[in-house]
């Protein structure tokens, strides 16, 4: 565990010794703010909650994230600093989580950051704060998800502007597969109605919106971390694969 956090605090420290932590967390904060309160009509809803602030944060992180994730490991390769990192006495496993955990804290600090929203909320009205707690723990779920995906693809390359398209691609097809026109394409080429269910809970929107609506049901909870998981077992085996 004392590895893992060595290379938390290493990764943590690069970040905000470079322009990347604070050009992300201003354009993170303005986007967020002006897609609930410009283009989602915070204030010409009547409506004291936050679901026009978090309806956008599939698509927000499909961005933001991945600029994070692609650096993760093809920065690494690129500089040829992946093979000193792993003379270093540490597993392949420990360095993966310190650089997954770096960033998922950091994307944590960015949501942080939010919390003048929901105190603006509770200034204008009377909310329910149950869909505002599950919806933040949602988020965070879903941010370390992309983030996850991220550090898979950035393993798998060293040119980030690849790992960086491919991780959009990936985590927009993750959003999409639960849509009606997806859905309804399936049933027209002949699939089954319990695949087309199937790929439909497959969907990071399908659990990310039943948290807005303030509930937390554990297997929403079991897709992002099993999502999470596979992503980080697949990104130990291609590291593995280089390392050897």
């Amino acid at each position: 565990m004392k590895k893992t956090w060595f290379i938390v605090k290493r990764e943590l420290a690069s970040y905000f010794n470079s322009p990347i932590a604070y050009v992300f967390l201003i354009i993170f904060l303005l986007l967020s703010g002006f897609f609930t309160f410009m283009m989602g009509g915070f204030f010409r809803s009547d409506e004291a909650s936050l679901t026009r602030f978090f309806v956008w944060h599939p698509w927000l992180y499909m961005l933001l994230v991945p600029a994070i994730g692609m650096r993760l490991w093809a920065e690494e390769r690129r500089m040829g600093t992946l093979e000193l990192l792993c003379t270093l006495p540490l597993s392949a496993s420990q360095a993966i989580l310190g650089k997954f955990f770096a960033g998922w804290i950091f994307l944590g600090i960015a949501l942080l950051l939010t919390l003048p929203m929901p105190i603006t909320v509770c200034y204008l009205g009377e909310p329910d704060m149950g869909p505002i707690l599950t919806g933040y723990i949602g988020s965070f779920l879903m941010s370390g998800a992309y983030l996850a995906i991220s550090g898979m693809t950035s393993a798998c390359t060293r040119n980030q502007v690849i790992s960086f398209i491919t991780s959009v691609v990936v985590c927009l097809l993750l959003v999409l597969v639960g849509f009606p026109p997806v859905t309804n394409l399936l049933l027209k080429w002949g699939a089954s109605s319990n695949l087309v269910d199937f790929a439909a809970h497959l969907s990071v929107m399908f659990h990310f919106e039943s948290m807005q609506r303030g509930v937390l049901d554990l297997r929403d909870v079991v897709y992002f971390v099993s999502l999470i998981g596979f992503a980080l077992f697949s990104t130990n085996i291609v590291l593995k694969q280089h390392r050897s």
